[in-house]
C-alpha cells in the first residue's frame, strides 16, 4: 500500500471539486500515517477520530464489556483468498490486519472498575513483530511499533498474547461479557463468531455472554460523510464498468468476456476487490438472480443481466442494467424492460425519510412496485405479471453488498439503498433487472447512479456508440 491516491481517482475527484470535506481529510489523515510498506491496510480508511466515536457509541449501550476478535487469516485456505476484514471490527478500528483483538469497557462502569482495571476504556491487541513471516507476508502493525497509539487510534495498545489475562481480570469485576455470537449469515459464513465464543468460554466458564451484533447493526445504518464519499467512489466505478460493458456488448462474446472487462475497469480505477461475483445472465441464465457462472456464449437475440458492482475501501456498490445483446431490444424484451423501469420510477417517486421496504403496509414502497408490474403486461398464459417479482425490492448497502438493516423499518436520512424491481419468466428466457443505489436525503433522496442511463432509448443509444 502506497498511501497515495491512484491516477484516475484523483482525476475524478478533480472533476467533483472534493466537496466532500471529511474525505478530504480523512485521505489526508492517512497519508500523514503512512511512511512504509503495509500489506493488508485498505488503500483509504477514515480518520481514526471517527471509529473512536463509534465505539464510544456502542460502550454507552451496554452494561458490560465488550469483547472483539478480528478474523486470524485462517479463514480460508485457498491460494487465490486475498484478507479482508471482518466487517464489525472494521467498522469500530479501521484495522485491516489479522490477528487482532478488542476490549471495550461500558461507559457508565464505576470509578472503582476504571481503578481496577488500570483506568484505561478501550484497549486494542495486536500480535507481536514477527520479521520472518513479514518477509513472505509484508510489513504488519506490532504494538512495540514506534508511535502505533498515533497510528491505531488507540491509546492502549497490547500484545495480543495479553489479551486472554484482561479479559480474566475483566470477568471478576462484570457478569455479562458482550461479544457477536454465532449467527446464520447470508452465503453461509465463516465459523468466526463461534471460534471466538469459544474462546472467551474457555477462558471465562463463568461469564454470561451477551450478543452485541444488534447495537453494531444500529450504528452501521447511517452511514458517516467519508463513507458515503467511498460509496461514491465505489458507485461511480460501476458506473464506468457498466458503460464499458453496454459499447462492447454484441452477440459472440462469452459471458465470462464481458465480466472480465468490466472487473478490470474497477480495478484499474482504484478498487481493491469485486462487492460480489460478478453477474452477467444471457438467455436463460438471465432469470437466474444470482448467476455466476459466466459460461454461456451470447447468443443473437438476447437478453443479459449485468449485476457487477466494484468495491472501494471496503465499502460496496450494487449495481444492474439489462442489455439487448445486439443493441435493440425486441418488441417483448422492451414491452417487460419498461414495465420494470417504471416500476422503479413509481417506488423512487415514494422514496423519503419514513418510507420503509417492507412487502406490505402503508409506507411500503415495494407495494408500489410490485402493483405497478402486477398492473401492467401479462406472460403468455394471460396471468399478471406479479408472480415474477420474486425478490425484495431493495437493501442497504455499505461494508457488505447486503448490509444490516430490517426491510421493515422506516427509512432514514443517511442510509444508503438500493431500489432493484425486476421480472424473470423462465419459459420465455427473459429477466430484467433495473438496479441503482441512492442516498436517503431530507428531502427525499439522490441517487448515486444517475450517470448511468436508465431507459431503453438510452440504453440502445449508448451501445451504438452515440
Amino acid at each position: 500500500m502506497s498511501g497515495r491516491l491512484s491516477g484516475s481517482v484523483r482525476a475524478r475527484r478533480g472533476r467533483r471539486g472534493c466537496d466532500w470535506v471529511a474525505f478530504c481529510l480523512a485521505g489526508v489523515a492517512v497519508l500523514g500515517l503512512v511512511s512504509r510498506a503495509e500489506a493488508q491496510q485498505r488503500r483509504e480508511r477514515e480518520p481514526n477520530s471517527v471509529y473512536a466515536q463509534r465505539r464510544a457509541k456502542l460502550a454507552g449501550s451496554v452494561d458490560g464489556p465488550i469483547v472483539l476478535m478480528g478474523f486470524q487469516g485462517r479463514e480460508e485456505e485457498s491460494q487465490s483468498y486475498i484478507f479482508g476484514q471482518e466487517e464489525n471490527f472494521y467498522y469500530l478500528t479501521g484495522h485491516n490486519e489479522e490477528g487482532a483483538g478488542l476490549i471495550l469497557l461500558p461507559a457508565a462502569e464505576s470509578q472503582a472498575k476504571r481503578d481496577d482495571f488500570e483506568g484505561a476504556r478501550e484497549i486494542f491487541f495486536l500480535p507481536e513483530k514477527n520479521p520472518a513471516k513479514e518477509k513472505w507476508d509484508g510489513v504488519r502493525m506490532s504494538p512495540s511499533d514506534p508511535g502505533i497509539q498515533a497510528r491505531t487510534g488507540f491509546a492502549d495498545v497490547r500484545g495480543f498474547g495479553e489479551m486472554r489475562a484482561a479479559l480474566e481480570r475483566l470477568a471478576k469485576l462484570y457478569p455479562t461479557i458482550y461479544t457477536i455470537l454465532p449467527y446464520e449469515k447470508e452465503l453461509g459464513g465463516f465459523p468466526h463468531e463461534k471460534e471466538t465464543v469459544d474462546w472467551i468460554k474457555l477462558a471465562v466458564p463463568q461469564a454470561n455472554l451477551k450478543d452485541i451484533r444488534q447495537n453494531i447493526a444500529e450504528l452501521r445504518l447511517i452511514k458517516s460523510p467519508t463513507e458515503i464519499a467511498f460509496l461514491r467512489e465505489a458507485v461511480d466505478l460501476s458506473v464506468d464498468a457498466h458503460l464499458a460493458a453496454m459499447k462492447m456488448m454484441r452477440p459472440g462474446l462469452w459471458e465470462y468476456q464481458v465480466a472480465a472487462k468490466m472487473v478490470e475497469v474497477h480495478a484499474m480505477g482504484g478498487s481493491e476487490a469485486e462487492a460480489y461475483a460478478p453477474i452477467v445472465g444471457a438467455g436463460p441464465n438471465s432469470t437466474a438472480l444470482h448467476y455466476d457462472k459466466l459460461s454461456r456464449k451470447i447468443e443473437d437475440g438476447d437478453i443479459v443481466v449485468l449485476d457487477v458492482g466494484a468495491q472501494y475501501s471496503g465499502y460496496a456498490a450494487d449495481v444492474t442494467r439489462t442489455l439487448p445483446a445486439n443493441g435493440k431490444f425486441t418488441a417483448r424484451q422492451r414491452e417487460i424492460y419498461d414495465i420494470v423501469l417504471g416500476a422503479q420510477n413509481a417506488a423512487l417517486a415514494a422514496v423519503r425519510p419514513g418510507a420503509d421496504m417492507c412487502r406490505k403496509g402503508k409506507n411500503s414502497v415495494y407495494k408500489i412496485a410490485y402493483d405497478y408490474i402486477n398492473s401492467h403486461g401479462k406472460d403468455r398464459y394471460g396471468k399478471p405479471l406479479g408472480q415474477y417479482f420474486i425478490h425484495g425490492l431493495g437493501h442497504n448497502i455499505g461494508l457488505n453488498v447486503h448490509d444490516p438493516g430490517d426491510s421493515c423499518k422506516r427509512l432514514l436520512v443517511g442510509q444508503v439503498v438500493t431500489v432493484e424491481p425486476g421480472i424473470y419468466i423462465p419459459e420465455e428466457n427473459l429477466g430484467v433487472r433495473i438496479e441503482d443505489d441512492v442516498l436517503i436525503t431530507e428531502s427525499g433522496y439522490e441517487m448515486l447512479s444517475a450517470k448511468l442511463p436508465r431507459t431503453a432509448e438510452e440504453v440502445e443509444k449508448t451501445m451504438a456508440g452515440k
